[in-house]
């Protein structure tokens, strides 16, 4: 029984493939959704091509990342919102137990700024407006906590139909609706799932945010800052 169960679960392969420094940064460089060739990757993780290459393989027969072909290099990126969430869970849980140490981990101390303030993780936003994004809807009663998840209210469906958000599907296949995610940098939840994915299209779709190449770091607009405040209750 214990062996059908760990053959089911698969953990220690999934562990290993993301155990490896070299693989976690290459897995961390794409999180923001983008796709990048194998050189970048390589020197991402600082690592040779050759290496790189056999990483990168790894990585692709494991399901966490796609590679796709165009011209004489080949590109990859996450494969799938699943695989993002892992990821992303896992980075989140190492940033909680550092968080339970008395002293400011060191990570902190080489981020910039703009970094800790405002970025994409994946499909959703992070960072301090992405935490205080979901403070505000979930004071304003847009939303309502559910365990780790959240339930829209009738205001919030209100409100976000206003902002031409669909929200007729609350799952779609077998991503939850909205799902809290212990932000990496703050320490608190900000709103992933669905319904992340959605704001974060509103945010580049209506100018409020602008993205940055090369780079998870997204600029707030002065539109933005407006929107976030008279719309979301946002105080930046």
């Amino acid at each position: 029984m214990a062996d059908t169960l760990n053959t089911a679960l698969n953990i220690p392969a999934v562990a290993n493939l993301m155990a490896d420094p070299a693989r976690a940064k290459m897995l961390w460089t794409l999180i923001d959704g983008t796709m990048r060739p194998a050189g970048e990757l390589a020197f991402a993780a600082n690592v040779s091509p050759q290496s790189a290459s056999a990483h990168l393989t790894k990585l692709v027969e494991g399901g966490l990342l796609l590679s796709e072909a165009q011209g004489r290099h080949r590109y990859f990126k996450i494969a799938s919102t699943e695989a993002a969430n892992l990821i992303e869970n896992m980075a989140s849980f190492g940033a909680s137990i550092q968080a339970k140490t008395p002293r400011s981990p060191p990570l902190l101390k080489t981020m910039p700024s703009q970094f800790l303030h405002a970025r994409t993780c994946y499909d959703h936003l992070a960072g301090d407006m992405a935490v205080k994004v979901l403070q505000a809807m979930l004071k304003s009663a847009w939303l309502v906590s559910e365990g780790q998840d959240f339930a829209l209210t009738p205001l919030g469906k209100e409100k976000l139909a206003a902002l031409d958000i669909e929200v007729q599907s609350e799952i779609k296949g077998r991503r939850l609706f909205a799902r809290s995610c212990v932000d990496l940098t703050q320490r608190r939840p900000h709103l992933a799932g669905v319904l992340g994915a959605a704001l974060l299209d509103l945010y580049v779709r209506d100018g409020w945010i602008l993205r940055t190449t090369q780079s998870r770091v997204v600029n707030i607009t002065p539109k933005g800052h407006d929107a976030f405040k008279y719309i979301l209750g946002v105080r930046d």
